[in-house]
């Protein structure tokens, strides 16, 4: 079995954290590894539909940030093969953990866990192809640093896939209205959403910018 923990140099891509605006909204806390039953979601084609939309292959490294106990992990494992590369990233040592274990009985090759920090995902530079971050957005403690440190992780024509769910933040949930302001504020551009039903939600997909904004020039958003 292979399952690295990857830890990150450090690298500076901006001003000391206090200098990133706040979110003008609730920002949920996290309550559980795992969003909902996992046969349910693939009755519903849930994780099968969000990597056709992502072009997800062998070949294209993903990262499935907000791991959790690895819904989506294993589902990209099984469908990129052995040699894939795979950052199963989360901010929670005991989901790791947990997500090893799951690996290790599963016997899934080439995973490499990456213990984050809540508004860093500690990525390796320009490792990543494809990024997933699933019903956690909400929960990112802020949001406009968040992004703006995973840029220099995306590679070039990386795409990030956004999966949550159409409701107040404080309710586990992010309108796209909001979603896509806030990822405006730090250069990224939307160009794709899809609703995820009968499974729940949405998938919204950005491209990052080649180049990001001034710190300061970051505004807020107000949720609808």
């Amino acid at each position: 079995m292979q399952v690295w923990l990857v830890v990150a140099l450090p690298f500076v891509i901006a001003a000391a954290t206090d200098t990133f605006p706040a979110p003008d909204r609730p920002v949920a806390g996290i309550i559980s590894p795992l969003y909902s039953e996992e046969a349910i979601r693939d009755r519903n084609r849930e994780a099968q539909r969000v990597m056709d939309r992502l072009g997800i292959k062998p070949g294209v490294r993903v990262a499935d940030i907000g791991a959790g106990t690895g819904y989506y992990t294993v589902r990209l494992a099984h469908r990129l093969g052995p040699g894939a590369t795979i950052y199963a990233e989360d901010i929670t040592p005991e989901y790791l953990k947990q997500l090893k274990a799951r690996l290790d009985r599963e016997r899934i090759r080439g995973v490499r866990l990456v213990l984050g920090e809540p508004r860093d995902s500690k990525l390796p530079r320009d490792s990543v192809d494809v990024a997933i971050l699933a019903y956690m957005y909400h929960e990112i403690e802020n949001p406009f640093e968040f992004l703006y440190r995973l840029q220099p992780a995306l590679a070039r024509g990386a795409r990030v896939g956004i999966v949550d769910l159409d409701r107040p933040t404080q309710d586990h949930g992010t309108p796209p209205a909001l979603l896509r302001c806030e990822l405006a504020a730090v250069g990224y551009r939307q160009v794709d959403f899809v609703s995820l039903a009968p499974a729940d939600g949405y998938l919204a997909v950005f491209v990052p910018p080649a180049q990001l904004p001034p710190v300061e020039a970051i505004k807020p958003c107000r949720q609808p």
